[in-house]
């Protein structure tokens, strides 16, 4: 992997992906796209990481969007659509994944934390749909109709305009804060609770959560029995009542 996104395992079963061009504002310039690209496949195929953390390098952005200076050199129209690595679009994970958010994630920034299944941001932290002011678009933001409501929606796309971290906060973009010496820490420890669970259980509770998303109320419980299916039939599924019942923490094995 190049040193643009830099890949920590850790031991506890948390990898921790970093944008690591803060003097470009972590921009998504080639290399990081590619880097971003190898990182997420690794997460995904180690069997011994379960959640992943994606930050930023620097104190002023997590990601500024995409590299304007690129789109001029190119004369880039409508992009690829395999350009930007995106979990639930142009990439497959199993696994949960957790933006923290550590200064600006303007346009393909709010983009690529949008794209995590959970959010934590710095109270430094400001968030912008900004395509409006530099001519571009933003198709990539219309599962967001599925976090926050439509008028702040669509004020957040027509004006471009910035908003803090609490108020991403407090529209539901955003589900924990924390100041910014701590934000890698409270990730770390949101990433821990999930970690506590089983990860059968895990795994079919994510895909319960995007099959609702995605699928009237019918459908999506048809599909979340199914996908859940995996998880009873395991021996997890013993491990659990059985440690409860005997009071005292579950071994779990994953199968």
């Amino acid at each position: 992997m190049s040193d643009a996104v830099v890949f920590e395992a850790r031991s506890d079963g948390i990898a921790v992906l970093t944008l690591n061009r803060p003097e470009r504002r972590n921009c998504l310039a080639r290399d990081v796209r590619e880097g971003l690209y190898s990182a997420w496949e690794r997460f995904e195929n180690d069997p011994s990481l379960r959640v992943a953390v994606l930050t930023g390098a620097g104190e002023k952005a997590f990601c500024a969007g995409g590299d304007l200076e690129e789109m001029v050199d190119t004369g880039m129209g409508v992009p690829p659509r395999a350009m930007f690595p995106l979990p639930y679009d142009t990439i497959e994970l199993t696994k949960p994944t957790i933006a923290a958010v550590n200064g600006a994630a303007f346009a393909g920034g709010w983009m690529i934390a949008q794209a995590c299944d959970l959010c934590v941001a710095s109270t430094s932290a400001r968030f912008a749909i900004s395509e409006v002011r530099v001519g571009r678009s933003s198709p990539w933001a219309a599962p967001l109709i599925h976090m926050i409501p439509q008028r702040i929606m669509m004020e957040l796309l027509l004006t471009g305009k910035p908003i803090t971290a609490q108020r991403a906060y407090e529209i539901g973009l955003v589900n924990r804060l924390a100041e910014p010496g701590a934000l890698l820490e409270t990730a770390i420890d949101l990433a821990h609770e999930i970690l506590a669970g089983a990860p059968l259980s895990v795994r079919a509770a994510r895909d319960t959560v995007m099959l609702a998303t995605e699928m009237g109320r019918s459908a999506a419980l048809q599909a979340a029995r199914h996908a859940s299916e995996l998880c009873y039939r395991s021996a997890d599924a013993q491990e659990g009542p059985r440690a409860f019942a005997e009071k005292r923490p579950p071994n779990w094995q994953g199968r």
